[in-house]
């Protein structure tokens, strides 16, 4: 029976329901149906109360409190745009493994050496001497940075009153518990319960607060989706699990670039910046290679250059195979289907396989036309030419599209040493020291590359 006046709503996505269910019907959650008392509240007034503080006009405003300080590692502060923000609170999420907790013992180390406020670190999954054997393995011990092993909200309120630190470090979110809220730590409830109190407390101290988030198996972050509207910054710390590369990507960020990475690469001895990561992309051969081509990608306001790799060969099955790595399956299926009805390249009875190196994710398109160059490139057995670099998005009818920054892509690919580049028509201003073939569709880029 369904109570009188009842609603229940899902905390996930605020889907309403007139009786309680286990599962969402419109995000499929589990456990997020919560009851909502009275379907229809009575609309009260409310009176006007003092304000907290006078309004002024918005020039006037304070900018000193609004500061972005330096975290001490500078791959980090360009994603976040500076560094911390006071009252920021920055949420990391990221697959088991991956390197958040070494990432963040490094910040805390940094801030802790380079600063007169202490670092503190909140631990609920490990403890407290599993975190000081990787700090001592990593180096990153100080004795102005503070360790404590609890799963408790309110403990931790009591642990920033002792140590009055500079920078909070909770890992993880998922971990924690607030007294006040029902449920398992982990939970729906739990976990918009705790965020929230470790917002206001960021809030009220002015404390820069970084939230370790578990991550769901399709990559995105784990608890309520509230939870990433309710932090100021959520990044998303990638990582191929057979690779010392790791990416720190920015998803959302109010104090900065939402589009910006930072990369690093994960030793025995701790995770180093790597400010300079093309060559990370690059196989350096001495002989030119039939099926491989060089593209230069963009990632926030970073130039980087990528080599995609192709291997067509005779199948041996009724279904020829197609297998990608690093690249979007349904736009090289694009790709293939163009480059065969309009480029005349057949390989209708072919295996076809692309990756890109160094375990680079790359989707946008202007990796299009490298793709098509690498293609044929093993189709007819012959290799590029290894100082050639290749831009452009592939239409539907064969064309080559403009992509956004050409003059910024072929400036990186100059400083690294390429000589030509293809490009789409009127590319814009380019720099000096790279001969530019201007391509209107895939038969003219074809042509072009052979004799480039």
């Amino acid at each position: 029976m369904v109570k009188k006046g009842s609603s229940y709503r899902c905390g996930e996505c605020g889907y309403e329901a007139a009786k309680w269910v286990g599962r969402c019907p419109e995000c499929h959650a589990w456990g997020t149906i919560e009851e909502r008392g009275d379907a229809r509240p009575a609309i009260a007034r409310v009176a006007a109360g003092a304000p907290s503080a006078p309004a002024k006009p918005i020039a006037q405003v304070d900018l000193e409190a609004a500061r972005a300080r330096a975290t001490g590692v500078a791959e980090l502060d360009r994603v976040l745009g500076g560094g911390l923000v006071p009252g920021a609170v920055v949420l990391l999420a990221g697959e088991p493994g991956v390197g958040k907790s070494t990432l963040l013992l490094e910040v805390a180390y940094q801030w802790a050496a380079g600063s007169s406020a202490p670092a503190l670190y909140v631990t609920g999954e490990e403890s407290a001497g599993q975190v000081r054997l990787r700090a001592e393995r990593t180096g990153n011990l100080h004795e102005r940075m503070f360790l404590a092993a609890e799963s408790d909200l309110s403990a931790i309120l009591g642990h920033v009153d002792a140590v009055a630190p500079g920078v909070l470090i909770v890992d993880s979110v998922q971990t924690m518990a607030s007294p006040q809220a029902e449920g398992a730590p982990g939970g729906v409830t739990q976990v918009r319960a705790v965020t929230a109190g470790l917002v206001a407390l960021a809030k009220e101290r002015g404390l820069p607060i970084v939230l370790v988030g578990h991550v769901t198996k399709d990559g995105s972050v784990a608890g309520p989706r509230v939870l990433e509207h309710l932090v100021d910054v959520v990044l998303h710390f990638e990582g191929d699990r057979h690779s010392t590369l790791r990416l720190v990507r920015g998803v959302k960020n109010r104090f900065g670039p939402a589009d910006e990475i930072g990369c690093f690469e994960l030793r025995d001895d701790g995770i180093v910046g790597v400010p300079d990561p093309s060559g990370l992309f690059l196989n350096r051969h001495e002989d030119a290679v039939p099926g491989t081509a060089i593209t230069v990608t963009v990632e926030g306001k970073r130039p980087l250059l990528c080599e995609v790799q192709a291997l067509v060969s005779k199948s041996s099955l009724p279904q020829p195979r197609r297998a990608v790595s690093g690249l979007d399956s349904a736009r090289v299926g694009m790709v293939l289907a163009v480059l065969e009805k309009r480029g005349g390249v057949r390989f209708g009875e072919q295996d076809v396989y692309a990756a890109t190196v160094g375990g680079m994710k790359v989707t946008e398109p202007a990796i299009d036309l490298a793709v098509v160059l690498a293609i044929s490139s093993s189709v007819r057995d012959v290799p590029l030419s290894p100082r050639l670099v290749a831009l452009g998005e592939v239409g539907l009818a064969g064309e080559i599209r403009r992509v956004t920054g050409v003059g910024r892509r072929l400036a990186e690919a100059a400083r690294l040493g390429f000589t030509h580049a293809i490009v789409p028509p009127d590319p814009g201003k380019l720099p000096d020291g790279i001969r530019v073939l201007e391509v209107s569709n895939v038969a003219e880029a074809l042509n072009a590359a052979h004799h480039a």
